[in-house]
């Protein structure tokens, strides 16, 4: 288990550092690229290869980092019953709404996140849906105190919540993709929202609260406690993924969604976070109170 500990921390730092590489590459060395080439001989080759393979190398490493993560504190049918479910229903939301436009509006992939499902979707896709979704759902949990006997109003709102944290990713995530000096995709037809159409956001909020519904149904009988060490890979993959959207669309000029995205992802998950923390921390300090008490011994004297 310790060697997997070890791969899973090599692949999340590597994860973080490929976002930063990323960062750096589209908002410096993409719009220098010529200077680069002509200042060194190997710069010609380090931008194609950090073209094509980049994206695709951030995204798997996220994906190890956290599979083994899942394995190790959830169990392997636990981490199954949340992979599998976001991975085909992403992927099959995805092949539609490039086919059809449903639910997220007409748009087409470019080059630069891997190979395409029937052409059309990057296999790393529905990876990314899958992490960061995996996250933030088990930092809504602890921090509300889902567990197998809640009811099932704090099980759907967990759903919701969860579904929201995810779709504010996106709001920073989705101009700068869409719109920077190396777009991932296009839309056909720009929306309003800062070149996105409104739908697409419900788009995401549906795929997304569909497959965490579906994971709630497996880990229904499922017992899932969170401490502050236990969370601080989801932690640090959702803070990371958001801090990279950010980046991009704050170096094209777009504000807005990243603020939006900020205050109604990054603060309530921050918040989520640290209440699970104090609630955890609040268990084990009256766990430890209890352990610490001294049973009574009768005493007879004679």
């Amino acid at each position: 288990m310790r060697q997997l500990e070890i791969i899973e921390r090599v692949c999340l730092t590597g994860h973080i550092l490929a976002k930063v590489f990323g960062l750096v590459g589209i908002l410096l060395v993409i719009p220098n690229a010529n200077t680069i080439m002509n200042f060194v001989d190997i710069g010609e080759s380090a931008i194609r290869i950090s073209m094509s393979e980049g994206g695709v190398v951030d995204i798997i490493l996220g994906t190890i980092a956290v599979s083994i993560y899942a394995y190790r504190i959830l169990g392997i049918k636990t981490w199954l019953g949340f992979m599998l479910p976001a991975v085909f229903i992403s992927v099959g939301s995805e092949l539609l709404g490039t086919s059809t436009g449903f639910p997220f509006g007409d748009y087409t992939y470019l080059n630069g996140l891997g190979y395409k499902i029937a052409g059309l979707v990057p296999f790393t896709i529905p990876l990314s849906w899958f992490y960061v979704g995996l996250s933030a759902y088990l930092i809504v949990r602890a921090g509300i105190g889902v567990t197998s006997k809640s009811s099932i109003w704090r099980q759907v709102s967990a759903i919701a919540l969860g579904a929201m944290l995810f779709t504010c990713w996106d709001f920073a995530l989705e101009p700068a993709m869409s719109q920077s000096s190396l777009p991932f995709w296009y839309w056909q037809e720009p929306g309003a929202f800062f070149g996105t159409p409104y739908r697409n956001y419900l788009g995401w909020f549906g795929t997304s609260g569909l497959f965490m519904t579906i994971a709630a149904l497996f880990w229904r009988n499922t017992s899932i406690e969170m401490n502050r060490q236990k969370l601080n890979l989801p932690m640090a993959i959702y803070i990371a993924n958001f801090a990279f959207a950010a980046g991009l669309s704050l170096g094209e000029g777009f504000a807005i969604p990243v603020l939006i995205g900020f205050v109604f992802g990054v603060i309530p998950v921050t918040l989520l976070w640290w209440k699970a923390v104090k609630t955890n921390s609040s268990s084990a300090m009256i766990q430890e109170q209890t352990d610490m008490v001294i049973t009574p011994v009768e005493v007879t004297v004679k």
